[in-house]
């Protein structure tokens, strides 16, 4: 089989001009950036917003392996399969970023013949979206190290600055740095930091904002800072917050791109999912759900981590409801997740990984039972999607569908859409259909009312099957200083590794028995929420021993290659 580039490449791309008339994009709300991307106006979500919205799946999935599952790939494939049964349907996604491109992870425009197009812009820098949001990020942080070099009237403690800088490439060197070095002229000197661009409070508020006026007002409540004093400084204390959003105003709006059938994408913004909510826009799923029958959503890796933030902060903030869930396991994983064998980026499979193992995927079901159980903790019907590979057998898929079912599940489908796109997601998209036609009451895990610590309790004792949770003095400090500022009723956003339900990514199956670490507690008033940091989890991931990167180049014709 070709790769997903060549694949990608040699696809006959409609003009973006049609996939938005499909859609029911106005040509003046159209914003084109060559003949196959385009930005859709503001104007479209203030036309829809009052019309009957369509129905709004959400991709998640089982803990994954660091190769990933295919959930993007089972995400734009379904918007290919229900555009073939007659749907009007959209996929939306999240912008990748270009730590994992160049990384370890490689690109995220779903795979095989289930792709977003065209692959190379929406890997790259697609409109430019997340530099954006890095020069907005950066300003801020110029800002707040130039009031402290000319008097700093704020009475900013510098020892209580939150704000870091951010840059989108993994860079371990960038983690801890110190700044101000070479005399007076230079500024303060200070220790500091770089986190990667997804991670940036920034990015989660655009994909939280509900519209320009919104991204405003968040980006003015953003706390950069502490007083001697204890209070709060924001941007708009800095006089910022208004030159952050003009960098961000066409950032807010949503990227229309196609999938490999010529149905339509929306692309916007580009939360981590281990780090911030991991969703992508409410704007881009507002303007889906206005112009198509089926809105088809992802969220970032494992239900634990992805779909809990999509319900727990995503829906809290937007209001809307899912009809239904689609889970997405893979028989390699549910093998990894019995503990016998392990699975290294770079490296060839475990052979055991290929053969049949029954008792290997008995052994691993216990994470699928867990995560359909989180799913439906929260009152939303699941279709489990067995995401098929070669190397499966018949009885490993049946075994797998007996238990999905006895956990749960409405109904269990395999498809084949790496392979043959739309038309091997087509039994998945009608279970998905009987699906959102099954009784739902959707509700949250905790309420806003209650501390900050029974909240992040609550996830770990439900959502991760903690006995408990153990907060690290930093953490306790955190926690009683952002009660004390007013922020107690936010809700929570867990950092924590999505290779694991525990804190330990070395930690398989469905773990009992331990309790989580909260190493330390972080605010982000713009965004909405506190974060927990749990266990070793950082802000700025480090390249692999062979990135991705090695293998990317540019041919003689000026064509990109080795993207994957």
């Amino acid at each position: 089989m070709a790769s997903d580039i060549e694949i990608a490449r040699s696809a006959r791309l409609r003009p973006v001009r049609e996939v938005a008339e499909e859609l029911g994009v106005l040509p003046d709300e159209l914003e084109p950036y060559g003949p196959a991307k385009a930005k859709i106006s503001l104007a479209t979500l203030a036309r829809v917003r009052e019309t009957p919205r369509g129905r709004y799946v959400v991709v998640t999935a089982i803990t994954p392996t660091p190769l990933g599952e295919g959930k993007t790939l089972t995400t734009v494939g379904l918007g290919q399969a229900f555009r073939r049964l007659g749907l009007r349907a959209v996929s939306t996604i999240r912008q990748p970023s270009l730590g994992p491109v160049f990384g370890i992870k490689g690109g995220a425009a779903g795979g095989g013949y289930a792709q977003v197009v065209p692959m190379e812009d929406l890997n790259l820098h697609l409109t430019g979206d997340a530099h954006a949001v890095a020069a907005a990020h950066n300003l801020c942080a110029a800002f707040i190290d130039n009031h402290l070099h000319h008097g700093n009237r704020l009475g900013i403690d510098p020892h209580a600055i939150a704000w870091r800088r951010v840059v989108d490439i993994s860079d371990r060197a960038l983690r801890d740095i110190v700044v101000g070095l070479g005399g007076r002229a230079n500024g303060l000197p200070r220790q500091t930091g770089f986190d990667i661009v997804a991670a940036s409070e920034l990015m989660a508020v655009l994909a939280l904002a509900e519209d320009l006026h919104d991204l405003r007002v968040r980006i003015g409540r953003i706390v950069v800072a502490a007083t001697k004093e204890g209070r709060p400084v924001t941007t708009e204390d800095l006089k910022v917050a208004g030159a952050m959003t003009v960098l961000m105003k066409d950032a807010i709006k949503p990227n229309l791109v196609q999938n490999l059938e010529g149905g339509p994408v929306l692309v916007h913004a580009g939360p981590f999912g281990n780090i911030a909510h991991g969703n992508s826009s409410i704007i881009a799923d507002r303007i889906g759900l206005g112009l198509a029958d089926v809105v088809v959503t992802e969220a970032g890796f494992g239900a634990d981590l992805g779909f809990e933030k999509f319900a727990n902060i995503k829906c809290r903030a937007s209001g809307l409801k899912p009809d239904a869930a689609v889970l997405v396991c893979t028989v390699r994983a549910l093998k990894a997740h019995s503990g016998r064998f392990s699975i290294k980026p770079g490296q060839p499979l475990d052979p055991g990984l290929l053969a049949e193992d029954l008792e290997a995927v008995s052994e691993g079901l216990c994470n699928l039972r867990k995560q359909i159980a989180n799913v439906r903790a929260f009152g939303v019907p699941v279709v489990v999607a067995i995401n098929r590979f070669p190397s499966d057998t018949d009885a490993e898929h049946e075994m797998v569908r007996r238990a999905a079912l006895e956990a749960g599940a409405c109904d269990v489908a395999v498809h084949t859409m790496h392979a043959d796109g739309g038309a091997g997601g087509e039994d998945l998209a009608r279970a998905v259909m009987r699906a959102w036609e099954c009784e739902s009451s959707f509700e949250l895990t905790y309420d806003d009312t209650l501390p900050p610590r029974e909240k992040i309790e609550a996830i770990a004792r439900r959502i991760y099957n903690a006995e408990g949770v153990d907060f690290a003095p930093a953490a306790e400090r955190a926690l009683a200083a952002y009660s004390a500022m007013g922020y107690k009723r936010l809700p929570v956003c867990m950092a924590k590794t999505h290779l694991s339900l525990t804190h330990d990514p070395q930690a398989k199956g469905c773990p009992s028995g331990w309790r989580l670490l909260v190493r330390d507690v972080k605010l982000s008033a713009g965004a909405g929420y506190l974060y927990a940091l749990c266990g070793d989890i950082m802000t700025m991931p480090g390249l692999p021993s062979r990135p991705a990167g090695e293998g990317i180049d540019i041919d003689a014709d000026g064509n990109v290659v080795g993207l994957s």
